[in-house]
């Protein structure tokens, strides 16, 4: 077995540290989300609607729109709509909104 030498060691040990304090930051960012979940469903709102409303913001308009249609595709097969609704088609020609 190999060892590392000094620098290297110096090296992944801060590396390790790094990440660990990361992780905490994330368990507590992890945290203030939840607080907020929580705060939001105390003022009246719907959590599953909060979360899928902050999920689709990160997608483009165009991805959404792409998504809806696929789902509506789903459905329609599985005899849970009876028409396919008119979905516009998307253009990767136009500019698609930033995702926020």
């Amino acid at each position: 077995m190999t060892t590392l030498q000094a620098s290297a060691q110096k090296q992944l040990r801060q590396l390790i540290e790094q990440i660990e304090r990361l992780e905490e930051e994330k368990k507590a960012i992890g945290g203030d989300i939840r607080d907020k979940y929580a705060e939001g469903k105390a003022l009246g709102f719907d959590v599953k609607a909060l979360r899928k409303i902050v999920g689709l913001r990160k997608k483009s308009a165009t991805d959404r729109q792409e998504e809806e249609a696929i789902l509506a595709v789903y459905m329609h097969a599985l005899g849970m709509i009876d028409e396919l609704p008119d979905l516009p088609v998307p253009s990767r020609d136009e500019p698609e909104e930033e995702a926020a």
